[in-house]
């Protein structure tokens, strides 16, 4: 077989990827839109801000599947093994950082990965997955000047694999 015969599959596997990542941007900025449109207006026509539920505490995610906690006022999104797909719920879970980053402040977004496999395609997962939770942040109307990707010291997160594949977002003090 020659190198040629396997240039189908592999373009249909960079399409199928291609496909996923645009999905995701496009769910992220519609459920932005979704949610910055949905505030209450008052009397004088400004609407109020959204606020999120307040998420229960969690010490882990309850298994390998996404999920977002909010545990001391930061919040966390765990991810499947080997995949960058936000939990369902993630901007609710950022309300308060939403909020936070619109009236001034300044968010703090650091990626982490687990201790399983190649440690480079780890790192670029962990930077890969900040990249998403940050582009939701965008999406929700977070202008960009008000985050900041930082890599952190120990990238490989503690805990668990499940609880080590992690994003985490804090409101900078």
């Amino acid at each position: 077989m020659s190198s040629q015969d396997d240039e189908p599959e592999i373009r249909v596997m960079a399409f199928v990827l291609m496909a996923a990542v645009v999905l995701a941007v496009g769910l992220a900025v519609g459920i932005g839109v979704q949610q910055s449109r949905g505030g209450a207006k008052t009397s004088s026509g400004m609407a109020t801000p959204v606020t999120a539920p307040a998420a229960a505490p969690a010490a882990a995610p309850l298994g390998d599947d996404a999920s977002v906690v909010v545990e001391n006022g930061v919040v966390k999104f765990y991810f499947e093994s080997g995949k960058a797909d936000l939990a369902s719920g993630a901007l609710d879970a950022l309300g308060e950082a939403i909020n936070a980053a619109k009236a001034g402040g300044k968010l703090v977004i650091s990626g982490f990965h687990d201790a399983t496999g190649d440690p480079a395609f780890n790192a670029e997962l962990a930077r890969q997955r900040a990249m998403v939770v940050r582009d939701a942040l965008v999406g929700a109307g977070v202008a960009e000047n008000a985050m900041e990707l930082k890599k952190p010291e120990q990238t490989t997160g503690s805990g668990n694999n499940a609880e080590a594949r992690r994003v985490e977002v804090m409101i900078a003090p």
